[in-house]
């Protein structure tokens, strides 16, 4: 349920408490230029996820195309909103899904690459995890639990790999807005004390506001599939205005709690429209007209205003996949960049000079320089 005025006090009071002390000040998180690597989501393709020599190849391209962090997202499985517990086996055993994990860390380490590591929940019914609800009291400890257990198997393969940024929760509005929060909170008090890097929480763009749990982490994530536009056919012009908007929330959010927002993901599909409802899945969709432009646009709307913005530290494309040459994870219609007109946008906002980098007071410092986004030449380096 969510918080009223009174109920969102008493939970922000006892979040203070259990957070006081407890802080660390990691490495500062600015300029990230990140790319989700998702695994092989299927048990058939052997060979071909984490840690594999297709995902090698992948880690090529990803700094090919400038990026300079990567995000990993191992799954863990949800029978149903019911919220019983987490089964940490994915595709794998645990053990194994660790080890290849450890290896994709290792391997982008190798190639100069920081990496994100995002425990990521699968819910078996199809239904979206934010809506997760065990009911009662005793329900709520034993998801907590089953989902804590879950959460520090993940914290010790980062600590153990010297993961550069972990996620500790992807989407989890039904607990982390409302007044079972500080259960959380406690969480996050249990992960600091096995890995000593800095933290995030990776909050849907609709419900980070209300989201409680913000002071007891680093830096501000959010999953930011923001709408661009009310209508179809919004033409560059409104999309920016829309990346506009998105730029004042972000300001608002960073100048409340006093933290650096990054977007742990952004993704538009490439279809017609995408950015009028970023976050529908391509594999419901039918009858879809392939749009590379439409997609590009939406990138290019969203990111050059952000590019400007320096409390904005960062951001992960979503998403391409472990091995470069299997297309068979989504429709062609999906969210991949990869080949596409939007791999040209993520390349020339890669290569840009961010605001939240500017450390020389040179006449440029106060704005990115966006090759392909702004017009006229970019800036001498």
């Amino acid at each position: 349920m969510g918080l009223g005025p009174v109920a969102r006090r008493c939970a922000l009071a006892a979040l203070t408490l259990l957070s006081l002390g407890d802080a660390q000040a990691g490495p500062r998180i600015s300029g990230v230029r990140g790319i989700t690597v998702g695994p092989i989501e299927n048990a058939y393709h052997p060979g071909k996820g984490y840690g594999s020599e297709p995902y090698q190849r992948t880690l090529g391209e990803a700094r090919q195309m400038g990026a300079r962090w990567i995000a990993l997202t191992p799954f863990g499985r949800v029978g149903s909103l019911a919220g019983y517990g987490v089964d940490p086996s994915f595709e794998a055993p645990f053990e194994e899904n660790k080890k290849a994990v450890a290896q994709a860390i290792r391997q982008a380490h190798a190639q100069g690459l920081s990496v994100m590591l995002v425990p990521h929940l699968w819910v078996e019914s199809g239904e979206w995890r934010a809506l997760i609800d065990p009911g009662s009291d005793a329900g709520w400890r034993r998801w907590s639990e089953s989902y804590g257990a879950f959460l520090k198997g993940w914290a010790k393969v980062a600590a153990e790999n010297q993961v550069d940024l972990l996620s500790v929760g992807v989407e989890l509005r039904s607990w982390v807005t409302s007044t079972r929060a500080p259960s959380f909170s406690a969480l996050v008090h249990d992960v600091r004390a096995i890995y000593k890097g800095p933290l995030t929480y990776s909050a849907n763009w609709d419900d980070v506001d209300d989201t409680v749990i913000l002071g007891d982490v680093d830096v501000i994530g959010i999953n930011a599939f923001y709408p661009l536009a009310e209508k179809e056919g919004a033409d560059l012009r409104t999309l920016r205005e829309g990346g506009e908007r998105v730029r004042s929330r972000v300001q608002k959010l960073a100048s409340n709690w006093q933290k650096p927002v990054l977007f742990t993901e952004i993704g538009y599909t490439t279809r017609k429209d995408p950015a009028v409802k970023p976050w529908e899945w391509p594999d419901a969709m039918k009858n879809v007209v392939v749009d590379q432009k439409a997609q590009a646009d939406a990138y290019a709307g969203l990111l050059g205003p952000l590019l400007e913005e320096p409390a904005f530290a960062g951001f992960f494309v979503w998403r391409v996949y472990a091995d470069p040459d299997d297309v068979s994870q989504e429709a062609e219609w999906g969210f991949s960049p990869r080949g596409k007109l939007s791999e040209l946008v993520m390349r020339d906002a890669f290569r840009a000079r961010w605001a939240s980098e500017a450390t020389t007071p040179l006449p440029f410092a106060h704005k990115a320089a966006v090759p392909g986004l702004y017009e006229g030449p970019a800036p001498a380096r």
